[in-house]
């Protein structure tokens, strides 16, 4: 599973995407662990930048990704790893997605409705 991770201080970008419709819910970062763990837990797992530790994706809110594949570019320093998303949403905000905003002319505008209450999942401090 020799993957590239020189290039950003040891973390490789992980696309996720949806296994059924296609559409890229989130954009994280692995480090070997991360990736590792991923493999073996069949959970997505990500490296926290600001935190510098491991997260599970849904360790907090339940939403977590089932693995149902995982690929990686001809460099090897990018996943895309396609999923199944058990909950409502991915993003921290309340989205099915963290691609809800869409430029409009020099405006980013939303372009779709919650489809969850981030203070009821995280608190008030979401």
């Amino acid at each position: 599973m020799d993957l590239d991770f020189s290039k950003l201080n040891g973390l490789i970008t992980a696309v996720v995407q949806d296994h059924k419709t296609g559409r890229v819910l989130m954009v994280g970062f692995m480090n070997d662990e991360a990736f590792r763990k991923t493999v073996e837990t069949g959970y997505v797992t990500f490296f926290s930048r600001s935190r510098n530790k491991l997260w599970l994706k849904g360790e907090t809110s339940g939403h977590r990704l089932i693995v149902k594949q995982i690929a990686t570019d001809c460099d090897r320093d990018t996943l895309l790893v396609q999923v199944e998303a058990l909950g409502p949403g991915v993003c921290h905000e309340g989205y099915a997605s963290c691609f809800f905003r869409r430029l409009d002319g020099e405006q980013w505008v939303e372009s779709e409705s919650r489809s969850y209450d981030p203070a009821a999942v995280y608190g008030s401090g979401s």
